[in-house]
């Protein structure tokens, strides 16, 4: 891991301006969030469009009387395919430009809210609001952690990586023995397991900067932390809404 400091070199092989470089990594930590908050306001749009139009829910749902009730091909399609695009960014990320990385980022963010519209569908508006801004200032808090913190988080995030494949585990086996106790157990580990992945690939993205720092990588390193960070908010949000979400039934 790099050191917390973030002190870095030049090809030259002296020290680079400390005070260049954090002008280069504030600049780039707002363009992350700038993509971050890109994403969830696509993906938002998206959602929205699919609970406000019936004509476009039935492309992926089946819907009744305001309730979905099953997805057709297209819905299923659309739930699975960002597991595909993180699979291929994940295992061709070196070899894709950065237009590329980009493209299937804005993909991913719109796929993502066909499944985020679910929520509207089962959940008040209102609780669906109150939620999302819970959220947003609980991941300004961690974020803000992770990125002043000095303390070192590789351990902690080998844990939170493992604790992602148990919710994985978890949840396949909810879903074939269903319960009510493993539910909640699952969306409480959520809640911890994203709320510290929050604050710890914040400080990956610093590290990820020192090391492409001057190099032509270094946007497609913004659009890789932003994908992060928007999958540990999504993901947190859509755990506190099994807690915070007020059914519509």
């Amino acid at each position: 891991m790099a050191n917390p400091n973030f002190g870095t070199f030049n090809r030259a092989g002296t020290v680079a301006d400390q005070a260049s470089f954090d002008v280069g990594l504030r600049a780039h930590m707002v363009r992350v969030y700038n993509y971050m908050a890109s994403g969830l306001a696509l993906s938002g749009i998206v959602a929205f469009g699919l609970f406000s139009s019936p004509e476009l829910a039935s492309l992926f749902f089946q819907v009744q009387s305001g309730r979905v009730v099953g997805l057709n091909v297209l819905g299923w399609i659309a739930i699975f395919a960002p597991l595909g695009l993180l699979l291929l960014v994940s295992f061709r990320a070196a070899q894709m430009s950065t237009a590329a990385v980009q493209a299937v980022y804005w993909t991913v963010t719109a796929l993502m809210g066909v499944s985020l519209s679910l929520l509207l569908f089962r959940y008040t508006g209102a609780s669906v609001a109150r939620t999302f801004f819970v959220t947003a200032a609980a991941f300004g808090a961690l974020s803000l952690y992770g990125y002043t913190t000095k303390r070192d988080l590789t351990a902690m995030g080998k844990f939170l990586f493992m604790g992602v494949i148990g919710l994985l585990l978890a949840g396949i086996v909810n879903m074939i023995w269903p319960s009510g106790t493993m539910s909640f157990i699952i969306s409480a580990a959520g809640v911890l397991i994203f709320s510290g992945l929050i604050a710890y690939d914040t400080q990956k993205i610093k590290e990820q900067y020192s090391e492409a720092w001057g190099t032509d990588m270094i946007e497609k390193v913004a659009v890789f932390g932003a994908l992060s960070l928007y999958l540990d908010f999504v993901n947190l949000f859509q755990f506190l809404m099994s807690f915070m979400g007020q059914s519509r039934d």
